[in-house]
């Protein structure tokens, strides 16, 4: 199950990334006092009451500024309003109501989505609320005062926001089929992928890049099963904002990502692998999903007995948080391996899934501790007690120790490697909970 998105919009400069930081418990988002500093709408995963959602950061809305900036950051308020289940419009309670609130309001009215009003800078409710019942004349409902720098009013405000959380239905529950993400910079040859799969055009394709605005479902029915494709909207680097409106779709990628059981990352083999795809790859790594890397055009590439060998160690040296990954050169043009992809996927989609019964694991554990000892502090040595799997989509595993600060990453990357050794995992991430236990 998808997690729900949540965006939050409104004018530059009343407080929508301090809310952001508050909520996500970190600081993701620049602060600072100049309309329009958050340029790049920021997600971050928020829990409440056992409720997860992906809450976005938007840069503000001037509705009428021809500036490049301020239009974009109108553009990126439209496609997070387009994604989200739920939007927070924060108005200032200091500034009052002003004109470009009502035309902003007007923009959320029509996207017939749940709109939570949310005034912000009440640092003293008793004193703000005559302030507060102003805004009433937006039209969008009860007005929920709050101050994200004092931390007020925030338990109300999550509470109202979980209540809008779509139901799950039980056909979404009970759709198994394989979901594919594809993702990756624009004009890199997603949709032509997705072309290719299905022998048809159903996903637009030109060399304008950021032509796909939208993430579009395709089913593709292969040997009697059927695969739900995802195309994402290309993402785009930070820089040179007039050029880069594309790059407003990454909140795309992200939902995709969410709904997906694994991503393929499309790189385009003209440019080599670049930054750009090391932060698109770390999306679908960070939520745990099943990977495989896809090289486009390679049929554009002159090559020679070296020139594979060189872009896979580029590659596994920029992805070097994510070796597991699955590796496939193709030419979505011309065909070449793209039908490669489905053995992929099926292999990436039953790896992501596999459950490994306890006695073979602490089997393996007891083996690895034996090769190698754990590490010490001060007289003190790691030790491991049990190792067990607790869920899958990704294998996630809770590793019992006497000490937690003890266990260093570079130790559990070894038991990790050594799980691996025995099972492949190829494709999926794994996940390792730490946790201490008093020695008997």
């Amino acid at each position: 199950m998808s997690k729900p998105i949540v965006a939050i919009v409104g004018r530059p400069n009343v407080g929508k990334s301090t809310l952001f930081n508050v909520l996500a418990g970190e600081r993701i988002s620049i602060v600072k006092d100049t309309p329009g500093v958050t340029r790049d709408r920021i997600y971050a995963d928020v829990e409440w009451l056992n409720y997860k959602f992906t809450m976005i950061d938007t840069g503000g809305i001037e509705p009428d500024s021809q500036d490049i900036i301020l239009k974009s950051m109108r553009e990126q308020a439209q496609i997070a309003i387009d994604t989200a289940d739920v939007i927070l419009f924060l108005v200032d309670v200091r500034q009052g109501l002003v004109d470009q609130d009502n035309r902003v309001a007007d923009i959320l009215r029509r996207s017939k989505k749940p709109v939570i009003l949310v005034v912000n800078k009440a640092d003293s409710f008793e004193k703000y609320m005559p302030d507060v019942y102003e805004f009433y004349n937006l039209g969008l409902g009860e007005p929920f005062p709050i101050s994200a720098a004092s931390r007020l009013g925030l338990g109300d405000l999550l509470d109202e926001i979980i209540k809008h959380f779509p139901e799950q239905s039980e056909e979404e529950e009970d759709d198994d089929r394989p979901k594919i993400a594809i993702i990756g910079k624009p004009n890199a040859g997603k949709s032509s992928i997705i072309n290719h799969l299905t022998g048809e055009d159903r996903v637009i394709v030109s060399d304008i890049a950021g032509t796909t605005r939208d993430a579009i479902d395709t089913v593709v029915k292969r040997n009697g099963k059927e695969y739900v494709f995802i195309d994402t909207a290309g993402i785009r680097r930070k820089s040179r904002v007039k050029e880069d409106i594309e790059r407003y779709s990454v909140i795309r990628a992200v939902s995709a990502v969410e709904r997906a059981d694994v991503c393929i990352m499309v790189i385009d083999a003209t440019e080599g692998i670049t930054d750009q795809d090391t932060k698109i790859a770390g999306i679908a790594h960070e939520s745990g999903k099943g990977v495989i890397v896809a090289v486009n055009k390679w049929d554009l590439i002159e090559k020679d007995n070296k020139t594979i060998y060189k872009f896979q160690e580029d590659i596994r040296e920029m992805l070097s948080y994510m070796p597991y990954a699955e590796l496939i050169f193709i030419s979505a043009m011309t065909g070449q391996r793209v039908f490669k992809l489905f053995d992929l996927i099926d292999m990436v989609i039953e790896n992501h899934s596999m459950r490994i019964a306890t006695g073979v694991l602490n089997e393996i554990m007891a083996e690895a501790v034996a090769l190698k000892q754990p590490p010490s502090d001060k007289g003190k040595r790691l030790k491991l007690f049990y190792i067990t799997q607790v869920s899958v989509k990704p294998p996630t595993f809770v590793i019992f120790v006497n000490d937690k600060e003890l266990m260093h990453f570079s130790y559990t990357r070894y038991i990790e490697n050594q799980i691996r050794e025995t099972f492949g995992f190829k494709g999926t991430p794994l996940k390792f909970i730490i946790r201490e236990r008093k020695e008997n």
